[in-house]
């Protein structure tokens, strides 16, 4: 992928002031991204000066100058929650009909849960509830149904990192009836010993196209210390959990001073992508230019484009 010359597009020093809870914003990373009226949105993840974490949007009409909001999201709903919520995060977006549903982590007392949340207008927003019965992570819904079932790709916390958190090296596909109650069905890839992708957690949601699903992911290089990378990865049309292929090497590592020195050293986070043409069937064009918005460092949000064609192409090299 080509990195935007301008990098990073924002910067904690972005973010405007939103007293009395976000005064000298600390951080900013790892956006959601949707197109919304004509108009490139991002949701953003904003962490103030104590560490707790605010959602705050912004919009773009050419997907690199953004305006950011001065408030931050409130989500209708989340105090029915009955556990201590830390920290909302890494938020997805995906269109489904007329709605536009958010998919993101919760760190509460039990641990780490995803969470979903949805709106009409990217003003206000409910809180669906907690959809998952064990803790995981990077969760992002496919953007129609298949066979009549919604389908997420998501990332179970089962390894136990030394003086670390829960993570995983295995991402599943998982299916529901009615976006609140989810049953795993197959795990889709784990991770490589040894290479690039040895923890895994999915990207932005996965993009149809005629090839089939092309989705972008995450991988950790665990060295001395993490290496975060973004691969890629193509899925059944009519069967996600079956990878037609998977590539061979990262698409995009950190490489500049913004992706190796910050709040967490040696990180590229792909959370929003952008495809700006679809053909009259649904498919993404294989010409078509894409925007992958990415945190970088745990500090700054990055911009990298690439086409459809090119991101197929990088999964059959093996």
């Amino acid at each position: 992928m080509e990195r935007y010359m301008n990098n990073p597009i924002i910067k904690p020093q972005d973010i405007p002031d939103i007293k009395p809870d976000i005064i000298n914003a600390t951080s900013v990373f790892n956006p959601g991204a949707i197109k919304f009226n004509d108009k490139i949105l991002l949701m953003l993840r904003v962490q103030n000066r104590a560490r707790e974490t605010y959602f705050v949007m912004a919009e773009s009409e050419d997907g690199i100058q953004f305006e950011i909001f001065k408030q931050y999201i409130k989500w209708e709903g989340l105090e029915e929650v009955k556990e201590n919520i830390y920290h909302l995060y890494d938020p997805r977006i995906t269109k489904l009909g007329k709605e536009y549903y958010i998919m993101f982590a919760m760190d509460m007392d039990s641990g780490c849960y995803l969470g979903l949340g949805k709106s009409i207008d990217f003003k206000s927003f409910e809180f669906v509830g907690v959809v998952s019965k064990e803790e995981n992570r990077n969760g992002v819904l496919f953007p129609e149904q298949v066979k009549g079932k919604y389908l997420r790709l998501d990332r179970p916390n089962k390894n136990q990192l030394v003086d670390g958190p829960l993570t995983g090296s295995e991402i599943w596909l998982s299916e529901s009836d009615d976006l609140m109650n989810w049953q795993p069905l197959k795990k889709v890839i784990s991770g490589r010993d040894h290479y690039w992708d040895e923890l895994i957690g999915a990207g932005p949601p996965p993009v149809k196209t005629s090839k089939g699903w092309l989705s972008i992911y995450h991988g950790i290089a665990m060295h001395y210390q993490p290496i975060y990378q973004a691969g890629v990865m193509l899925l059944d049309l009519e069967d996600p959990s079956k990878v037609i292929s998977r590539g061979r090497f990262n698409i995009l590592e950190p490489r500049e001073l913004y992706e190796t020195v910050g709040q967490v050293p040696n990180v590229i986070f792909p959370t929003g992508l952008i495809v700006d043409e679809y053909d009259e069937n649904g498919f993404a064009k294989l010409e078509s230019s894409v925007k992958l918005y990415y945190g970088a460092a745990d500090t700054v949000i990055g911009l990298a484009t690439s086409t459809i064609e090119e991101l197929i192409e990088k999964c059959h090299v093996e």
